[in-house]
């Protein structure tokens, strides 16, 4: 509920201080920046660290951020940099918590269902998202509650889920290193070089959501700038990609942990390209909020199934780095949302939309290229191993 609030009314508070679409790409530049330098190390913390104590500390950041937001909004003295240094803190604080939360879930259930974990843990983030979004617009836009109110409602939740926590059972970590922590993260770095099938799948997701996701940092401008509605239809619009993610839910557990789960992950990623891309052609919001449910559903399926192969590709004592790259590309999304505001201003927001939605297309068709000839290589390779009797060969 907070996160999904708090993504909303980041940018209607960025949108009504500045109307601009390259403020609304500078407040995740700053988030995404923020991610990019922390969450290596929330990836050194989450091996090294007991996993819960590195989730309590970085939602207590969120909830202060929140709340501290909220009454620079209720007082009137909230400024654009104000706004800057709460991104700067929720950012650091999601690069703490995002491999931290995602390796813990390994811990607690194990690798045959690991899959459907994920899913439930995704189902938890995406039903939030069906009623969080439009609650936060339609709280924004009543006049005795407004952004500031609502800010802070969105970190009393923060606060709740904070005191939830305290129940998670208190694992020891994973790795007993202790040596200094850029060591560790180079040694991460190293790990998925050194393994092809998991550096595609990291280069690939990284594109994926740096230039597909982007369309959640502009939908205040589609909404309120093409269509010419409020905060209350931003929100609707951000739930109706909910609906689509809850709406596979049921089928995504139960293939979540099958042999097809990499080439469902590999249909959901190049329709989620090309939903964006249909995006930037909606001519009304009826129509964006049907092609946005189906991103929603693209987006869910995308995510659970490649942070999942991405968990079963690693060792344990890597789990938190592995995450901590997978989720660069978040970092990414939010650098990335700077840039492509200008050129929404120069060019006009339908184009770019549709460039976003093409790059993340070619990222997954590339990806598939590229898995089809590790695969050929890996068979051409075991085809020509011949083991005696004094040798075992094993092809991984």
């Amino acid at each position: 509920m907070a996160v999904q609030m708090q993504f909303l009314l980041r940018s209607l508070i960025a949108w009504d201080l500045t109307e601009s679409e390259s403020a609304l790409g500078q407040v995740y530049l700053v988030f995404g920046l923020s991610m990019l330098v922390v969450t290596p190390l929330g990836g050194v913390a989450a091996d090294r660290l007991p996993k819960r104590a590195v989730l309590l500390f970085s939602q207590s950041i969120i909830a202060v951020t929140a709340i501290g937001m909220g009454v620079a909004v209720m007082t009137d003295t909230a400024e654009f940099w104000m706004l800057l240094l709460a991104a700067v803190g929720q950012g650091s604080s999601f690069g703490l918590l995002g491999p931290a939360r995602t390796a813990f879930t390994r811990e607690l259930v194990g690798r045959d269902q690991l899959g459907n974990a994920i899913t439930l843990s995704m189902l938890s983030m995406n039903g939030t998202r069906i009623f969080a979004p439009s609650l936060a617009g339609a709280l924004a836009g009543v006049a005795v509650i407004g952004l500031g109110k609502t800010n802070v409602l969105a970190g009393v939740f923060s606060v709740v889920s904070l005191l939830l926590m305290l129940r998670l059972p208190n694992l020891p970590a994973t790795s007993t290193s202790k040596r200094n922590p850029f060591l560790d993260i180079a040694d991460g770095v190293r790990y998925v070089a050194a393994r092809r099938p998991l550096r595609r799948l990291v280069v690939s997701s990284m594109l994926v959501i740096m230039f597909g996701f982007n369309y959640v940092a502009f939908m205040p401008s589609l909404v309120e700038g093409e269509f010419g509605l409020g905060d209350g239809s931003v929100g609707l619009m951000s739930s109706a990609s909910a609906v689509g993610a809850v709406a596979v839910f049921m089928p995504l557990a139960k293939r979540a942990d099958s042999s097809g789960a990499k080439n469902l992950m590999i249909l959901a990623g190049v329709g989620f390209g090309l939903g964006v891309m249909l995006l930037g052609t909606a001519p009304n919001l009826a129509v964006a909020m049907i092609i946005t449910a189906g991103i929603g559903a693209m987006t869910n399926t995308y995510q659970s199934l490649s942070n999942t192969i991405a968990l079963g590709m690693a060792d344990e004592a890597h789990q938190g780095r592995v995450q901590s790259l997978m989720q660069l590309s978040f970092a990414g999304f939010g650098m990335a949302a700077a840039p492509l505001g200008i050129l929404a201003e120069a060019i006009g927001l339908r184009p770019t939309l549709m460039i976003m939605g093409g790059i993340a297309t070619a990222a997954m068709l590339v990806f598939v290229g590229l898995e089809r000839i590790g695969v050929a290589g890996s068979d051409a390779a075991a085809g020509s191993l011949e083991p005696t009797a004094f040798q075992t060969v094993s092809v991984d």
